[in-house]
């Protein structure tokens, strides 16, 4: 199975690259020698699914400071985003009032961007649905920042696509979708389908710069929901096609992470595992929750899924639930593409301690 995975890796990464030479991307910034993933942690940063705002706002920074190198908040975030640059913040919805992207989170990593010279009217909080967004504690119209989701069929590019050699059926709000193929009889829906999906206009034209802030929660069809997850199949229209485990189709999230407009957008990634979710996600499943109260930052978003995988991959165990990383294997084949570091060896923990 391995040397399966890795041959599919390759033929992905050759397409990408051959897709690549139709268009003029940017240099890809070299593979590091080793990768650093940052953690945080503060047993008190959260109780009985409440976040403690101070103590949250103090690990983001620790985080940023420590990833960044510098001593100074404001620096820090202008190392990593320009004065001109538009920026977005991508986080994880899909889990409600428990499993979003907590808001604690989201406002430090937006105080900090204002404090490098960014109005925070003009920085993009996102995800393809908001639907659940007041149950989790976000205030739409009062946070100061723009709070926003994909509209079905017209939040999607028509110019930026990403295409794979898999076939995947349309539905409503999907951009290409027919409505008149669903009149139809059931052999016309047939004809309802395409192996094309189309970005997100945020991704494509609205935001210059992310900050990747996933949930720490498993995913039933793609073994997590981290980082290239959380960039790739709730930015795209018909993505029902790769969310199959480990089959053909999910391997695609590498390659579709690696568009120049999807991954190397990302400056940082920060992922939310104040509580982590280890089955069922990235819906809510709180009794497949842990109160992990710990925050991880990275600027290889393949090293950081390498190990949050393994630490949902633990907690799995002692639930006697079926392991998941064959179903992300993506993750090996963005470390064979090169994306960034899977090997544990070639992956650095450090912890920013705690300061108060």
């Amino acid at each position: 199975m391995a040397v399966k995975r890795n041959l599919v890796a390759l033929f992905l990464f050759a397409t990408s690259q051959a897709q690549a030479q139709q268009a003029p991307s940017p240099t890809p910034v070299p593979k590091p020698a080793r990768s650093v993933v940052f953690v945080a942690h503060d047993a008190d940063a959260i109780t009985d699914f409440h976040p403690d705002p101070k103590i949250v706002r103090s690990m983001v920074d620790r985080l940023v400071l420590a990833v960044t190198g510098e001593t100074d908040l404001a620096k820090a975030w202008g190392s990593l985003v320009a004065p001109n640059d538009r920026v977005g913040i991508k986080i994880s919805a899909a889990g409600g009032q428990l499993f979003t992207t907590h808001r604690d989170v989201v406002n430090a990593i937006v105080d900090g961007l204002v404090a490098a010279g960014h109005s925070r009217s003009s920085i993009i909080v996102w995800d393809r649905s908001l639907t659940r967004i007041k149950e989790a504690g976000y205030r739409p119209g009062q946070e100061g920042y723009q709070l926003r989701d994909i509209p079905p069929k017209t939040g999607y590019d028509e110019k930026a696509m990403f295409t794979a050699p898999l076939l995947g059926t349309l539905v409503w709000g999907d951009f290409e979708y027919r409505r008149e193929l669903g009149t139809l009889d059931p052999l016309s829906e047939s004809e309802n389908t395409s192996n094309v999906s189309h970005i997100a206009k945020i991704l494509s034209q609205d935001v210059t710069k992310v900050i990747n802030v996933p949930v720490m929660s498993s995913a039933e069809m793609t073994g997590i929901a981290g980082c290239l997850y959380n960039m790739t199949l709730p930015n795209v229209d018909n993505w029902r096609r790769f969310a199959q485990g480990n089959r053909f189709g999910g391997t695609s999230i590498a390659e579709m992470y690696s568009n120049q407009l999807i991954g190397q957008k990302v400056v940082l990634n920060i992922v939310d595992g104040l509580v982590a979710q280890y089955a069922g996600g990235p819906e809510s499943q709180p009794l497949y929750s842990e109160r992990h109260a710990t925050i991880y930052a990275s600027k290889d978003p393949v090293a950081l899924d390498a190990v949050v995988l393994k630490k949902l991959e633990e907690w799995r165990s002692h639930g006697a639930l079926p392991k998941i990383g064959d179903m992300a294997g993506y993750i090996k084949a963005a470390a064979f593409g090169g994306l960034g570091n899977e090997a544990p060896e070639k992956i650095d923990i450090r912890n920013v301690g705690r300061n108060r």
